[in-house]
């Protein structure tokens, strides 16, 4: 009996000392997921499994990417990783699209509730498909106000910055298309291609390879500056209607976020290896190839640069009419 007991007894000792090493090991010790609010294949997924592949390099786990889409600008994938522990095992990838799901009444909270990072961004152009009719930007918006309403335009979930990008376009050119929303800018693409929609607003960087290969025709740049893209000049839109500056650039910023209320430890060792993935070679590399510019941003910087972007969203869907919460019964300043 007395062995027994001792056996028992230092059973439970060693399971007490397992529990203890585990408590104690330094955040990270097992692998991580980062759930992307938006389909697979679109910019903010393709950013995020690039930039997980480069922080992996500095960390001694995996990093498993996964989709939850769905929802009112991009609000089921918050909504799936808010409910995870704040451990830091739970990261989500998001855009500056995000930043509407409130005043959409897709959930109740303001961006702060996420400790973002932010790899970067691309500029927002309007195209067609190649066999399209429709030349130019005018030639479209003129076949739009002819017949408001009844040419279908695809952009990612609403309240996406494509969708604010076409909202500002009916508002600053006076013509009205048929939003139709898809899950993620890649669908939406595959859309316009297919002929399921006349026109298609997403960022250069995910149009570059359809355009690039003649399955896209551009028609403007959503930025002040014109682009070079497969050998031609895509021309700025503010050149071809003035109205559009009082309601666009609006610029993207992709990357990811762990939850506010995470520890030190977790935000200084994902910052740790955030900073060391930027700093290297291959995302430099990568976005330039893809079109894509450099951010950088962490923590209270780029909690900072949101807040902004929140702000001028939530507002600019309020003037447009098309916010169904007010953003100062959230908390939301005015710009």
């Amino acid at each position: 009996m007395k062995i027994l007991l001792g056996t028992v007894t230092g059973a439970a000792m060693l399971i007490a000392g397992a529990g203890s090493m585990a408590l104690a090991q330094e955040y990270p010790y097992r692998d991580i997921t980062t759930a992307v609010v938006w389909g697979a294949g679109g910019g903010t997924d393709t950013i995020n499994r690039m930039i997980m592949a480069e922080m992996e390099k500095h960390l001694p786990v995996s990093i498993n990417v996964i989709n939850q889409t769905g929802g009112v600008a991009g609000s089921n994938g918050m909504v799936y990783a808010m409910n995870q522990a704040d451990d830091g095992y739970t990261l989500v990838g998001l855009s500056e699209s995000n930043v509407t799901a409130a005043v959409q009444g897709g959930w109740d909270k303001k961006f702060d509730t996420w400790y973002p990072f932010i790899v970067g961004g691309s500029p927002d152009l309007i195209s067609v498909p190649a066999n399209s009719p429709y030349g130019t930007l005018e030639d479209l918006v003129d076949a739009a106000k002819a017949d408001p309403g009844s040419i279908p335009a695809a952009a990612s979930g609403a309240g996406s910055i494509h969708h604010l990008n076409l909202l500002a376009i009916e508002k600053g050119a006076g013509a009205q298309f048929k939003f139709v929303p898809y899950q993620g800018s890649a669908p939406g693409q595959e859309a316009a291609i297919a002929g399921e929609v006349a026109l298609v607003v997403t960022s250069l960087a995910e149009q570059a390879p359809l355009i690039e290969g003649g399955q896209l025709k551009p028609l403007a740049m959503l930025t002040p500056e014109s682009a070079e893209i497969a050998g031609m000049t895509v021309p700025s839109a503010f050149d071809i209607y003035d109205g559009l500056d009082a309601y666009l650039p609006l610029k993207q910023a992709i990357g990811f976020a762990v939850h506010n209320s995470a520890s030190d430890e977790v935000k200084a060792k994902l910052t740790e290896a955030f900073d060391a993935a930027m700093a290297g070679d291959a995302v430099a590399e990568w976005a330039k190839v893809n079109n894509y510019d450099i951010g950088g941003q962490s923590g209270e910087e780029a909690q900072a640069l949101f807040s902004t972007l929140e702000s001028n969203f939530a507002y600019t869907l309020q003037e447009l009419g098309v916010a169904t919460v007010d953003p100062a019964s959230l908390g939301i300043e005015k710009p």
